[in-house]
């Protein structure tokens, strides 16, 4: 099998810069820079913004504003923690420490990966055949949507929006998080839809989005059981996009 790609997604993979991520752009009075001396350095934030803003591991940063000690720290800096109130850079990153008070702006620069373009995104699972392209509208019963731990999602926010890990050899796969969502129907998958954080659904040859087929063996999304069952949640334990070699 073989996933399919929308008109959107292939556009923005091959340049198509206006179908980028969204730079995320926080500015605030309440961050901190702090020095880890041996260990990792940190951006602090006693408003705790960082995560609803949409900062993620493996981000890359810009900091501006700093008028003290970490003065002339402007970055790049590439995020290898993220908590709704700390953001954690590699050792030796800071100048120095730099207590709140300043207004700081911190720039998150996105790329256009496959990584960034489906940040935040959100799966739903149908019953039924794949439509011919990701162009298509969506055919067949929408089983379960599925978000970070069941979470509530508003297409063009952050909140409970799936996110992929690092790249390796060749593969990205799903992020840590729990991805699962409660049964809107019962019946048996036969093939998701994987969209951006904007969430475009219907005949679209301009959205992010692509799709494959579900089962327990054989199937472009493997299941341990394509059942889904009314108000029951379906966790997605394993999804991997590998890119062919050729």
């Amino acid at each position: 099998m073989a996933i399919k790609l929308s008109t959107g997604l292939r556009q923005a993979l091959l340049g198509n810069t206006a179908a980028r991520s969204t730079v995320v752009v926080y500015t605030a009075t309440t961050i901190a820079a702090v020095d880890g001396g041996g260990s990792a350095d940190t951006f602090t934030d006693s408003a705790n913004g960082f995560v609803t803003e949409g900062f993620a591991v493996g981000d890359s940063i810009m900091t501006f504003g700093w008028t003290g000690d970490n003065a002339g720290s402007y970055g790049p800096f590439v995020l290898t923690g993220v908590a709704a109130g700390t953001l954690t850079v590699a050792t030796g990153s800071i100048i120095a420490s730099d207590a709140a008070g300043e207004s700081i702006i911190v720039v998150a620069m996105k790329g256009g990966s496959w990584r960034d373009l489906f940040k935040d995104g959100i799966l739903d699972i149908y019953s039924g055949t794949m439509p011919v392209s990701a162009d298509a509208a969506e055919t067949g019963t929408k089983l379960v949507s599925i978000t970070v731990s069941s979470g509530a999602f508003t297409a063009g926010q952050p909140a409970n929006g799936l996110e992929f890990g690092a790249p390796s050899a060749g593969a990205i796969a799903k992020d840590s998080a729990v991805w699962s969502g409660v049964g809107l129907a019962t019946g048996e998958a036969g093939y998701y839809v994987f969209y951006d954080n904007a969430y475009t659904t219907g005949v679209s040859t301009t959205a992010i989005r692509f799709m494959g087929t579900c089962g327990e063996s054989g199937a472009d999304m493997v299941m341990s059981d394509a059942t889904v069952t009314e108000a029951a949640t379906k966790a997605i334990d394993t999804f991997v996009i590998t890119l062919p070699a050729y």
